[in-house]
């Protein structure tokens, strides 16, 4: 996974030590979710943008890469299960249209 190189913004605001520590955690993992959420965002749109061109196989292509996406970062944390099923669901559906057609 390829990490963006956004600015950090860390703010040297605490005076205890593992405190500060935390804030960098925190602003590394701030940006891996970012990044993330992004690839998941990109994915989902492919899926679309291939869904209404009508064009079948890069559709399913691109439902199958999504889904992966979106399994990956369930399980990563960055989004709830429940969301990623959901997501999953309704491109599945939307999916399955295509090829009924």
């Amino acid at each position: 996974m390829k990490i963006a190189t956004y600015k950090l913004r860390l703010y040297d605001v605490a005076n205890i030590k593992s405190q500060i520590k935390r804030n960098k955690q925190n602003e590394k993992a701030r940006l891996r979710n970012k990044a993330v959420k992004s690839e998941l965002k990109t994915a989902i749109r492919k899926f679309r943008e291939a869904a209404d061109a009508g064009n079948v196989e890069e559709a399913i292509a691109a439902q199958r890469h999504a889904a992966r996406k979106l399994d990956k970062a369930a399980s990563k944390g960055v989004i709830h299960k429940n969301q990623a099923a959901n997501r999953k669901s309704a491109i599945a559906k939307r999916a399955a249209e295509l090829q009924a057609k």
